[in-house]
Order: C-alpha cells, then structure tokens, then sequence
C-alpha cells in the first residue's frame, strides 16, 4: 500500500477524463474503484472534489489516497490476463478500422467499462486491438452490458478527443433496433420524460435504476435531467409485439428502456424495467415474449452516422444483430431486409 500522492498533470497530459487518466497511471485499478474513490472524496483535484468524468487541465494538481499493490485491490476484480479466447472474441468483433479509428460490434453481455465484480470488458479487452499501434484504443462513448452494436475507439488520445466532440454535433445519429412488447401508440412519436436516479437495494447501491419525471416537473426536481427519445414502429406482431427503432436525442442513462417501459412498451428481456411476465396488466406488457424466445435484453444499437475527423466524410457502421435477437426475428418472420437505413429520415413522395 502506498502512502497519500499529490501529482501534476503533465504536459501531454490535459483535456482527459479523471478515471482515463488513473487508469493509465494505475493499470490494477478498476472502474468501481475509481468511482468510489471520487464518491468517498478520498481522490481529489486542486484540493477539490470530483467526479470520475470530470475533465482534468496541464498543471492541475491530482491527490491520489493510499494505493492497494497491484493484485491487492481491496476485494475488487482486477483486470485478468487476456486468453487467446478472448483475443479472438474481440478482433473478431471488428466491423470498422482505419488508421484513426476502430468500430466493434460489441457482444451483449459484455461489459463496456470495470466495475465491481466486472473482469472482462470492452476497455480492458481493447489491449488486443492496438494492431501495431503503441497504446490501446480509448473508448469515446458507451453502451449498456446487455446491449449489444456499433461501439466507437479512438486510436489515439487525440483522435479521442474530436470524436468526443463529433459525438456530441447535431448530425450524429445513432439508430437502434429493439423489440417491444404490445405495440406503441401512435406508431411513430417522440417521448419526452425527464429521467432521475433511483437508489439500488444493494449494500453497495446496487440495481439502481432510472425513474421517469413529467416534463412538467423536471425543472421541479432535483436531480432530474431531461431526456427525449424518437420511436418509429418498423412492423408489429398483431398487437402483442412491434419491432422499432429508437433514436436517443439526448444520451441519459438507461434512457431508451426507461423510456419505452414508462410509455407501456418495455424492451422484451428488460426484466429491470418491463419485469418478467407477459401479461398485459393495466396499461401496459410486461417485457416477456414465452419461453420459446431468449429471455436476453433485445436492444441493439444498429448504426451509428458521424463526420470523421480526419476525412470530413461521412461515416455509416451498422452492427449486425446479435443471435438471439435474429432467432427472434426469423421465429415472428421479420425481415431484416425490410427495415430503412433510417425510417425517420424517408423520402415523401
């Protein structure tokens, strides 16, 4: 264990994330760590709090508390030796790269970033994606664990940055596919629920989870974030099921699954938010199609349009969908050949 550190940012070291930063610096650390570390106060910037997102400048100085040894990291998982498995798993992933980027089709299931009892993930796998490159690829957004598609990589830190700022322009677009329970009315429309955290029940506050607020109330409540989200029903399964793609305007936690539960659709296998059963209680399904089907999350971010950097073209990725989302599709007889590049941009004729 070391003792209490105080560090200067370097010169090629500003305009990062905190826990980007500790994580270079403290390769053993996981993310669950980190973000402890910043709720406890223990990891500070300038003699200020933070937050492990928080953006850190050349000069500023970072008190780091006593650290475990690597190996010694008080109970957490600690990042584990890639397996040629692995290796394999992730590189096969690969649906975009060039000499500034690299785009995967990541796995549902697999996490994006470490946390409490979380090994295996995205960032710590991206150690096998350097393809001749000296540093691994950053992670410039997120997706959840159990939603699977179009993941983005930098290549290098500066490219981390102004695709952060890309993602960020009003013409990026990211389209995702899910499956609903019953059918959403009107079938193309735009939801507006503000979203609030909701504390978990675990000792660690675990399972928490968002909770929509009125429009009306946001400004109201504390917390609260506005969050808005377009839908367009693609096709339908009688009135029991639809096909639709989302379209995050704003980029909240959980967004797209508490926001299609809050409307009475929930994602199918969003036992989280839709709960486990599939009878139509009140006003709305619950997020279970029968046991002929996977009870896996079916969300997945299908495409993503962004400027690259570099080019100042035009970047298009679609991510194939995962299995058990295909066997849905071919069970109910969707067809992915059907479905628009992107039904809210059609033509009228």
């Amino acid at each position: 264990m070391s003792s209490v550190q105080n560090r200067i940012v370097g010169s090629d070291e500003g305009d990062q994330r905190l826990d980007r930063w500790m994580r270079r610096h403290f390769p053993h650390l996981n993310q669950g760590r980190i973000e402890k570390m910043c709720r406890t106060g223990e990891l500070r910037l300038d003699g200020g709090r933070v937050k492990s997102a928080t953006r850190i400048e050349v000069g500023q100085t970072i008190r780091i508390p006593p650290m475990p040894d690597e190996g010694e990291v008080e109970g957490q998982a600690v990042n584990r030796a890639l397996t040629a498995a692995d290796v394999k798993m992730i590189q096969s992933s690969v649906i975009f790269r060039d000499d500034h980027i690299i785009a995967i089709n990541k796995p549902a299931g697999l996490a994006t970033q470490g946390g409490t009892g979380i090994s295996l993930h995205v960032d710590g796998l991206s150690e096998a994606l350097t393809f001749g490159y000296p540093e691994k690829p950053r992670l410039v957004h997120r997706l959840d664990k159990d939603t699977s598609g179009v993941l983005l990589l930098a290549r290098t830190r500066t490219m981390a940055q102004k695709l952060t700022e890309n993602l960020k322009h009003r013409d990026t677009r990211k389209i995702y596919w899910a499956a609903v329970a019953g059918v959403p009315s009107p079938r193309a429309g735009t939801i507006k629920f503000g979203l609030i955290k909701a504390a978990g029940h675990g000792k660690g506050g675990e399972n928490e989870k968002m909770r929509c607020i009125h429009p009306a109330e946001v400004d109201k409540t504390e917390g609260a974030k506005r969050a808005i989200t377009d839908y367009a029903v693609l096709t339908a399964l009688g009135k029991r099921a639809a096909w639709v793609a989302l379209v995050p305007i704003t980029g909240r936690t959980h967004q797209l699954r508490a926001h299609m539960a809050e409307i009475g659709h929930p994602v199918i296998g969003d036992g989280k938010y839709g709960g486990s059963g599939q009878e139509n209680l009140g006003d709305g399904w619950g997020a279970g199609l029968g046991d002929e089907l996977s009870k896996k999350l079916h969300l997945h971010a299908r495409s993503l349009t962004i400027m690259h950097p570099v080019t100042n073209k035009i970047l298009h990725v679609t991510a194939p969908m995962p299995e058990h989302m295909q066997k849905t599709w071919d069970f109910v007889g969707w067809d992915v050949s059907h479905a628009p590049v992107d039904p809210f941009n059609m033509p009228e004729y």
